[in-house]
């Protein structure tokens, strides 16, 4: 946490803390959840020790203390409080010994701890109030500190100390008792008070005893101490400043007298005004009796006060020698005393001693008040006396009079005494305040807080004595007054007079009942001595000074405050009759005076005062109009121009104002407006601008009048007419403010006449501005216009107005209807205000008074929409209304002309115009503006929505115009809860028995066609908001008591939601099939059923509570005591409710730590019943109330994100929609929460954000054998179904952010968090194909996020110039991975892929202009920010997405090159989504330098995205070449990326021995295939690539490198470079039995063939045999013991079965069986870690001897036995397993045909494609000898003919049923998977002699084809090739395939399609595939013997191509082979040659 402060001249302050304290208050009103969040806070305040036992305070724990102080000041929760209150007494308590400067920050000054300090005492007195926590140990704690501060001077020292004991001693909190008593004990026994000497004693009771006989003697004696005390002032003064001039004070004459009565404090003679003071303010002569009213308290001993005196008149001398700091001190004293006098009962404090003791402390101090001003007036000026010691003197002061005043109340409290007590202390504080006053720097602000603080101390006393002796107080008040009127300026504000006025209105009500005549005699007095005063003056001198004025000022201002009518009739008469006849009945000062207060009068409430004085100002204003604009005027006086302008308008304006009479206020609007009208009509004969001169001053009064004017009720017909003149007259005066432009500059006010211009020339310029009259009349009209009912009557007919409006018009003004020219020019005007809406014709037949008027209706109502947005409030009634709803009134007239018909809908269009500007402006805002700004939208919907069922049919269209407008251009109006019940509400509006019923069928079809296009429209922008709602409509309208009568309008719109068709039926009832329905009948019954009522059954809870609560209806025997504990029943019930749900959700959170399978039903139905809890209990949900609610909310949002499944997604939503749904206020909560949820998934790795190589998709899959990196283990993790559940969730947040963009800038902030701890990190997102829509779409909420963000902000949203750039940097890592296809057999869910990269392409063309912005300004930024960090210049900045240089451009480049990559990606998954369709518009050619700039521009960002663009683009020249060049140029920047491979290590390089080449030891490993590549002949076994690919296959473990071992074993011909390949064979051999196995078998397979097995009986041996012995010898001698132990028992085991087929090839057909039982009997199985070659991983428990089955062939007899095997991984299921033993046969082309197979099905596998291929094990185990694994449960095409007649249409129907039967349909579709899948197999392999005896099926449908004697280039008749298909695909398979038989139905396209995703798939990995296949080209394979098998199989991956190039030309190889007739011909041929069923 850091600490906000602010630096100032001063010192350092804490500033800066606004969020902070937010943030706290939020705790202290739900401390329940904030546990965590203060466990931090007290964190950051633990105390740090340094250098021993030293403390240090750091910046972090002040701003942690004081929130903690703000905390517990907010909050009652004492457990949370006690921890933390212990923390801040700790902080307290330590203080006093931080003595050292450094142990606080260096800005901690005096000040700053005085702000600090003063904050936090604030605190903890509200705190203490608040009386949850331990008050005792607060009091403690605080007086033990303050004694320990003050008792020591050398902490007082310590600035910090003196800060705290200051703020402590202005804020205590109450202490204890005792705590006080110690603390005042403390301070007298040390000597604090500011005197010195010892106190004399005091009797008991002396102070209040009036009865005792030495009173008077007392008082004398006291009043001769003050003779002497004042009288040794002068004479002590001369003695020490004799050398000060004489004329110094002139002005201010001390005069010392004595007096033996104590009733005078002061004096006061009025000086005359030319004798001024050196601040020219007017003096007064003050004389004080008795000095400064000399105690006169009855005490024996006078001697104590004459001390006291001489004690007062030496401080006051004494003044200047006395330091800051003791000032300080004594302040800090008499403050301290002050607040614990006012505490609770003390002993100690109520001792009559004690408080004797304090009083007199306190009166010596105030005793020096006036010595001490006039002191430092005079010693200023000679030493420069210093303004601190100044203020600290006067504070001082302040702080003793309230200790006099308390104690005296204390005092008087024990026993009311005599009167010279109460005399005393009155005059003592009103002779301080006149010091005050006529102190010549009284404008500091110590010197008028002083003056505040003696008066209201004065009103306390008299309070507290309840008016006694008020005639004695009344008679120094009114000198008081009078000499601070003489002093005060009477134009401007005084705290002085302020202060003098709110006393005295306390002391005139504490006597209000028992001093009536007095105090009506003191304001006659003053009223009176106004007058007095003026006659003295005027004999003197002509003008009236500045008391006189401040005099009436007083008086009006007092009245004011009393607020009683009849202390205003009392002085309004005076005030009156000065005006009409007195002295002030011409234009003068003192006349604007009295007007002023006549004005104020008359607002205090009395009728008869306020008609006296609302007639005489009306009266004055009206006969000031005929003057206006006459010769007289030229010689009138200044004052009479000031009395029209501003005096009168500014009486007007505070009458409205201040008066609150709710019968005079109608009255005073009637007046007015009555004026308005008169004015108007007196004004239209005068020329230029006096009819806005003199109307316009009134505005303001008129607008504060009619501003509460309610114009939602009925307005009386006079007071509409008074309000349509004066709307009238504005319009024709030009007074409204322009419509046309709203932000016109304000030319000018006009407060003077002017004659030129005329309102002709006006009326235009008044519409389009600029605005030409006094600002403040602009704002009045405005707020006019909202205290303005619509201009309409019912007696106002547009037949008969003309003669009404008619009357407004002056009969000699020049403006009538016969003045052409001012006729023409109001039409213009009106046209200009209705802009387009309106034509001119329509205009030109309105006359010029309907024209003025129209022009008025035009500004009220547009002026009314613009203001709020045109949202009308009721202040008393807190109604909402649109202002259209007046604009409408107009339109409702009937037989409305059509002219005035069309403007009026114009006017009303202007309207609608202007709220939407209103909104406009405002785009995005949060707090009250945001619902604000949603309650205008929402006001003008529902009004809209109601017109809609108007009976005009106009009017009706005009409404479904505007809500279309409003519908386009606000969308969340759309989903907006009442809005919808608005538009619901619609079908239950009742017929109008009047209308016509053609127009009730229309409105019908009306209401009908919107309610369906608002929930499509709404649907297509925030589906599951809008669903979530609909859903919640029809759960409330189904449970609600209304009944069902709003049912068909919700069944109509959850039918348009989810798009299904609804038929009416016979009850009139509508059937709907909806899952919006559905969805609402299931939060019925969890609301209703199972938690309505909480009606739980008993058996949930061990106790009764249940009972207690439940049962129906609330028994009689309950009686009102008990309704207590009924209510603490119900709230434990509800807590074990929560409690019962929290249990259950932390279950299933449990449950996936550990692994287990979670229970979809049951975590679906456990989230419906939490929600439907939280919904029945809205009220807990908004208070919070009960422990565990927040938690159980939070569950709910964080257990879907934990789980993490697509379907607990789904019930996510459903429940957050919901929620949002039912509970609105809920959403910013549940927001928060879901968005936390989501940043955890994004730090956890989850979902989307799977960025390991788990998270690559197919790719990750096909490790390491087709793309580089170790092999992964996926585990049970299900990375898809994590995507998904993200892709779920996203679009919950989507549809928020469309709800929320307009309407809520707190949730829009939110989702901005989203985003930004999302795209954080570029390189944090799954590459998983299955991700692309998902990732897309994120991206796409960003841009759209940007867009908002950016609209609103003005482009100076920092947040959102960076969220971009991590959009766009995210999105070129999306193209750094290489592509890959993921199907997820839903074509939705590949469309939705489509659109997400589409509408993130769109939304970057949209934005293309301010992506060109973002490039300028964000490089900057990062410029500026990189400059100030590292002090480097701009051009080595490096932009994080755009690089470096000119930002602009590569920006661009950038930019396009982005596009380029994003549309090959809609066209990829285009053709992946719609293998089938055209592909979509061929985009625009690139050229060859474009495709250089592009892999220039990508190598700059990152050099993958080069290489994943060569993957994409592998055909395009140019690109290969310019990366080939990036590469040899930039080879020692890219060592970690294997793809770099071929572009540097080439055949070429390795012949020239390339440098390049010494680069590879680093280099990261590549694929086995890229690997085995390099060890071809081209690259001549050079020995740094040999190294290189040694070090990547021993990388891979060898069981993986197993699989290409045909391949390895084939590069021992070209192990030229000291036989590097066969020692890794031989190491590798070492670590794997299982490698050395099949390496053993492999090589055998190399060596020569017998002599029996070849056409000439020899066969030449070459040194590739040689070697093959070789390597297998070395091996076999390498072998350890137990290694050569198991390698005899696995080869003598398998020989012996290999050898029966020698045994039998002698015996005859009949005999053969028989013989294989016989020798399988012998044959035992030596251990039980044998397994089948052909495949490792099943072990070998037995030989079913029974099995053996000889099979015919040309070679040795075949034999075919069944064994017994076992899986390594489960070892106890046996399952049989059947080999087939060949001899003689060379089973090599079949390993290579089966590789390929395999691959391909792992290629499949990987990108998830519904693809069957069964690549059988074959192992050749020696010369002519091989091992190949039976396909289970199948059989031939062959022997399926043998047994059934017909082909095999007929036996899928004779073995799984009839067509259409589930088991047909699943073979069906298992022989459409198998058969694509060996399509694509086939056209790449090549396989020919493919008769029904080579096609097997399984006993599931399945397809498998065997025997691969014929692949690539060789076919059977010595390659005749006569089987030209690509694939068999012969007329029986076709009639499964297409039922159709013309290609056009379902199975056939989807056979198509797979066949075309296969080989799209398959495509991406052609490398590999062919690699694989091209390292056995020397193998002597037949194969390989003729032709170009290599190069015609890359042909047939067609590179080429585009993907949609490849998906035709796959779609035409399909087409091809249907029904081909050369797959007949050879299934003939063979049926005729060998007998094979066709």
């Amino acid at each position: 946490m850091c600490l906000l402060r602010e630096r100032k001249e001063e010192g350092g302050t804490i500033s800066g803390m606004d969020f902070l304290k937010e943030f706290v208050d939020v705790l202290a009103e739900n401390p329940q959840l904030a546990r965590d969040k203060l466990v931090w806070i007290q964190s950051q305040c633990s105390i740090r020790e340094v250098e021993g036992s030293l403390f240090t305070i750091s910046d972090s724990q002040l701003q942690g203390v004081l929130v903690i102080a703000r905390f517990l000041s907010r909050c009652e929760d004492s457990q949370a409080g006690n921890e933390l209150l212990d923390i801040l007494l700790k902080f307290l308590n330590i203080i006093p010994s931080l003595s050292r400067a450094s142990a606080f920050p260096e800005w901690f000054t005096f000040d700053a701890a005085t702000v600090f300090f003063t904050e936090m005492a604030g605190y903890l007195v509200k705190t203490v109030e608040l009386g949850s926590l331990r008050k005792d140990t607060i009091s403690s704690v605080l007086s033990t500190l303050i004694k320990s501060l003050i008792s020591e001077e050398s902490r007082l020292q310590n600035p910090v100390c003196r800060a705290l004991l200051t703020a402590l001693s202005r804020f205590c909190p109450n202490l204890e008792g005792h705590d006080i008593d110690q603390l005042g004990m403390c301070l007298l026994k040390n000597n604090m008070l500011p005197i010195s000497g010892d106190f004399p004693t005091f009797q008991q009771g002396s102070f209040i005893d009036d009865r005792k006989s030495s009173s008077v003697k007392s008082l004398n004696d006291g009043a001769k101490v003050a003779d002497e005390l004042i009288a040794g002032v002068p004479a002590f003064e001369s003695r020490n400043y004799e050398h000060r001039k004489k004329s110094e004070d002139s002005s201010l004459e001390y005069e010392t007298r004595s007096s033996s009565s104590s009733t005078a404090p002061l004096d006061i003679k009025v000086s005359s005004p030319s004798k001024l003071d050196e601040n020219d303010q007017i003096c007064i002569s003050t004389t004080l009796s008795n000095g400064s009213i000399a105690s006169q308290n009855g005490v024996k001993n006078s001697t104590a006060f004459q001390v006291s005196n001489e004690k007062a008149i030496t401080n006051a001398l004494s003044y200047f020698d006395e330091d800051l700091f003791n000032l300080q001190k004594d302040g800090i004293v008499f403050y301290i005393f002050a607040s614990i006098l006012n505490m609770a009962e003390s002993k100690f404090l109520n001792e009559e001693r004690v408080l004797l003791q304090l009083r007199t402390a306190a009166s010596i101090q105030l005793k020096t008040v006036p010595l001490i001003l006039k002191q430092i007036r005079r010693e200023s000026i000679i030493n420069g006396h210093s303004v601190s010691k100044m203020n600290m003197n006067l504070q001082v002061c302040q702080a003793a009079s309230l200790v006099y005043t308390r104690s005296f109340l204390k005092l008087k409290s024990k026993n009311r005494g005599h009167k010279n007590a109460l005399r005393e202390t009155l005059g003592l504080l009103i002779g301080a305040a006149n010091s005050c006053v006529t102190f010549s720097r009284r404008r500091l602000r110590a010197c008028e807080e002083l003056f505040d603080c003696l008066l209201q101390n004065v009103a306390n006393i008299s309070s507290f004595c309840q008016g006694q002796d008020l005639t004695t107080l009344f008679s120094w008040l009114k000198k008081l007054v009078m000499a601070t009127c003489a002093q005060v300026d009477p134009w401007n504000s005084s705290q002085y007079l302020q202060a003098i006025v709110e006393a005295t209105c306390r002391i005139i009500e504490s006597g209000c009942t028992a001093e009536r005549p007095t105090i009506e005699s003191f304001l006659l007095s003053l009223a009176g001595s106004v007058r007095e005063s003026i006659d003295l003056e005027e004999k003197e001198k002509q003008d009236v000074s500045a008391m006189q004025l401040n005099m009436i000022r007083f008086s009006a201002e007092l009245v004011v405050a009393i607020g009683k009518p009849d202390i205003a009739e009392l002085i309004s008469p005076l005030l009156v009759e000065d005006l009409e006849e007195g002295i002030a009945c011409t234009p003068s000062r003192l006349r604007l005076k009295l007007l002023d207060a006549v004005a104020q009068i008359a607002t205090v409430g009395s009728e008869k005062a306020y008609r006296e004085c609302v007639v005489l100002l009306t009266r004055s204003y009206l006969d000031k109009v005929p003057i206006v604009g006459s010769v007289q005027s030229r010689t009138l006086a200044s004052e009479a121009t000031t009395e029209r302008v501003e005096t009168l308008p500014g009486a007007f304006l505070a009458i409205a104002s201040n008066l609150h009479h709710i019968k005079l206020r109608a009255d005073f609007r009637t007046r007015l407006l009555k004026l308005c009208s008169e004015v108007g009509l007196a004004a239209e004969s005068k020329s230029g601008k006096s009819g806005a001169d003199l109307l316009g001053p009134l505005l303001p009064a008129v607008a504060m009048i009619c501003s509460d004017f309610k114009i939602l009720e009925d307005v009386s017909p006079f007071v509409l007419k008074l309000f349509r003149n004066l709307w009238f007259y504005i319009a024709l005066f030009g007074l409204a403010p322009p419509i046309q432009n709203k932000h016109s500059a304000y030319k000018g006010a006009s407060s003077t006449m002017s004659n030129t211009g005329s309102t002709n020339a006006v009326a235009l310029q008044a519409v389009a501005g600029p605005y030409l009259w006094n600002s403040q009349w602009s704002d009045a009209v405005i707020q006019i216009a909202l205290g303005t009912p619509p201009l309409v009557a019912s007696s106002l007919k547009w037949v008969e107005d003309e003669l009404e409006l008619n009357e407004l018009l002056n009969p000699g003004s020049r403006r009538g209807s016969s003045n052409d020219k001012a006729v023409s020019s109001q039409r213009a005007a009106l046209c200009a205000a209705l802009k387009d809406h309106v034509e001119m014709t329509s205009i030109s037949t309105i006359s010029g008074v309907k024209a003025t008027f129209l022009l008025a209706v035009a500004y009220l109502e547009n002026h009314r929409s613009n203001f709020n947005g045109g949202l009308l409030k009721s202040k008393t009634m807190g109604e909402e209304r649109s202002a259209l709803s007046c604009a409408f009134e107009y339109l409702e007239e009937p037989n409305l002309p059509v002219p005035i018909h069309q403007c009026l809908s114009a006017i009303v269009q202007r309207a609608f115009d202007a709220s939407l500007a209103w909104l406009d402006e405002r785009p995005n805002m949060s707090g009250v503006d945001a619902t604000e700004r949603e309650s205008v939208l929402v006001t003008h919907t529902c009004f809209l929505l109601s017109k809609l069922t108007h009976r005009d049919e106009r009017l009706c269209d005009l409404a479904c115009k505007l809500l279309n407008r409003i519908k386009s251009k606000y969308p969340q109006v759309l989903w907006q809860p009442l809005c919808l019940d608005s538009l619901f509400c619609l079908v239950q509006t009742q017929s109008l028995p009047s209308v016509d019923p053609g127009r009730i069928a229309s409105m019908q079809s009306l209401i009908k066609k919107q309610i369906r296009m608002w929930v499509i429209q709404s649907l297509s922008v925030a589906p599951c908001t809008t669903q979530g709602l609909l859903q919640e409509r029809i759960r409330l309208g189904s449970s609600s008591s209304r009944g069902f009568y709003a049912m068909p309008a919700l069944f109509a719109a959850a039918a348009a939601a989810t798009g299904a068709r609804e038929r009416l039926i016979d009850t009139g009832c509508l059937e709907v099939l909806s899952n919006g329905i559905v969805s609402a009948t299931v939060k019925s019954s969890y609301i209703n059923i199972n938690i309505g009522g909480l009606a739980f059954s008993q058996e949930h809870f061990q106790d009764n509570t249940a009972g207690l609560i439940l049962g129906g209806s609330w028994s009689d025997s309950f009686e009102e005591k008990k309704s207590q504990e009924i209510l603490s029943a119900k709230n434990k019930l509800k807590e074990k409710l929560i409690a019962s749900f929290l249990h259950l959700l932390q279950q299933f959170i449990s449950a996936v730590e550990r692994g287990a399978n979670i229970n979809a039903e049951a975590f679906r139905e456990t989230c419906l019943k939490s929600a439907a809890f939280i919904v029945s209990e809205l009220e807990l949900s908004r208070n919070m109330e009960l422990e565990g609610f927040s938690r159980l909310l939070r569950l709910l949002c964080w257990c879907p994100a934990y789980i993490c499944s697509t379907e607990a997604m789904r019930t996510g939503v459903f429940v957050w929609t919901w929620l949002v749904s039912a509970a609105p206020h809920l959403s910013s909560l549940l927001l928060a929460e879901l968005v936390d949820a989501w940043l955890w998934t994004v730090e956890t790795g989850h979902g989307l954000f799977s960025s390991g190589p788990c998270s690559s998709g197919p790719n990750g899959k096909l490790r390491p054998q087709l793309t580089p990196g170790e092999p992964l283990s996926f585990g049970d993790r299900d990375i898809v179904e994590e995507i998904n559940a993200h892709r779920v969730w996203l679009g919950f947040f989507f549809d928020r952010f469309e709800v929320v963009r307009h309407s809520s800038m707190d949730q829009l902030i939110l989702i901005g968090r989203l985003l930004q701890g999302s795209l954080k990190k570029s390189n944090h997102f799954a590459s998983h194909p299955v991700a692309t829509g998902t990732f897309f779409s994120l991206l796409l909420l960003g841009l759209k996020y940007c867009s908002c963000r950016l609209k609103a902000c003005q482009a100076k949203s920092m947040d959102a110039w960076i969220l971009k750039d991590r959009i766009y940097r995210a999105a070129f890592g999306w193209f750094s991975h290489y592509p890959a296809w993921y199907d997820c057999n839903s074509e939705a869910f590949s469309q939705g892929e489509v659109k997400a990269v589409a509408s993130f392409v769109d939304q970057m063309n949209v934005e293309c202009s301010e992506n060109m912005l973002m490039a300028e300004h964000s490089g900057k930024l990062y410029a500026q920010d990189r400059e100030l960090s590292n002090n480097c210049s701009q051009m080595d900045v490096a932009h994080p997405v755009w690089g470096r240089g000119d930002y602009l451009s590569a920006g661009e480049k950038r930019k396009q090159l982005l596009l380029m990559l994003c549309h090959h990606e809609v066209d990829r998954l285009y053709t992946w989504a719609n293998p089938l369709r055209e592909g979509l518009p061929a985009r625009q050619r690139i050229s060859s330098d474009q495709w250089i700039d592009f892999a220039r521009t990508a190598w700059a960002i990152d050099p993958c995205i080069t290489f994943g663009m060569l993957a994409r683009f592998p055909a395009v020249g140019p690109l290969r070449a310019e990366i080939m060049s990036l590469v040899q140029e930039n080879i020692a920047d890219i060592y970690d990326i294997p793809e770099a491979l071929p572009f540097f290590v080439t055949p070429k390089a390795a012949e020239d021995d390339s440098l390049v080449l010494k680069r590879l030891p680093h280099w990261a490993p590549c694929s086995i295939t890229r690997a085995l590549e390099f060890l071809t002949p081209a690259y001549k076994a050079h020995p740094r690539i040999m190294a290189y690919v040694l070090r990547v296959l021993e990388t891979y473990p060898p069981e993986r490198v197993t699989f290409f071992m045909p391949q390895l074993v084939q590069t021992l011909r070209y192990d030229a470079y000291d036989g590097l390949i066969e020692q890794y064979l031989i190491a590798a051999a070492k670590r794997s039995h299982i490698f050395a196995h099949i390496l053993i078998w492999q090589l055998q397979g190399e060596e020569p063939l017998p002599e029996e097995f070849t056409k000439d009986g020899s066969q030449e041996a070459d040194s590739f045999t040689d070697l093959a012995l070789k390597v297998k010898e070395r091996i076999i001698q390498s072998f350890d013991n137990e290694a050569l132990d198991m390698f005899s028992r696995e080869f003598r085991f398998f020989d012996k079965v290999t050898n029966i087929s020698g045994v039998l090839y002698p015996l005859s057909k009949e005999q053969r069986r028989a013989a294989i039982k016989r020798e399988l009997e012998k044959i035992e199985v030596e251990g039980t870690d044998l397994y089948l070659p052909t495949d490792p991983n099943k072990l070998v428990r037995g030989i079913q001897v029974n099995s053996g089955i000889p099979l015919q062939s040309a070679a040795k007899v075949p034999i075919m036995i069944t064994f017994d095997v076992v899986d390594r991984n489960d070892i106890h299921v046996i399952r049989p397993q059947a080999c087939i033993f060949k001899v003689g046969d060379d089973c090599r082309q079949d390993v290579l045909a089966l590789q390929v197979i395999a691959l391909l099905r792992d290629i499949f596998e990987a990108a998830g494609l519904n693809l069957y291929l069964f690549p059988y094990g074959v192992l050749p185990t020696g010369p002519g000898r091989g091992i190949i694994e039976v396909v289970p449960n199948t059989r031939s095409r062959n022997q399926m003919g043998e047994t059934t007649d017909g082909g095999l249409y007929e036996v899928f129907q004779q073995d799984y049923g009839p067509v259409g039967s589930p088991r047909f349909e699943s073979a069906r579709d298992n022989f459409v998977v198998s058969s694509a899948g060996y399509a694509v197999a086939s056209l790449l392999l090549q396989p020919k002699d493919r008769h029904n005896g080579n096609l097997l099926f399984d006993n599931e449908g399945r397809l498998v084809h065997i025997d691969f004697g014929f692949i690539l280039e060789t076919s059977p008749g010595g390659n005749l090739r006569f089987e030209n298909a690509h694939f068999k695909l012969s007329h029986e398979m076709t009639q499964l395939l297409d039922p159709s038989g013309v290609m056009k139905s379902d199975t056939w396209n989807r056979f198509v399609s797979l066949c075309v995703k296969g080989y799209l798939a398959a495509r991406l990995h052609m490398d590999g595939i062919i690699n694989a296949v091209y390292l056995m080209v020397d193998s002597g394979l037949p194969c390989f013997s003729r032709g170009d098998p290599i190069g015609n199989l890359r042909k047939r991956f067609h590179p080429e191509m585009s993907e949609r190039e490849a998906a035709n030309f796959m779609i035409k190889t399909c087409e091809d082979a249907y029904n081909k007739w050369t797959t007949a011909g050879y299934d003939l041929i063979q049926y005729l040659q060998q007998g094979i069923e066709k």
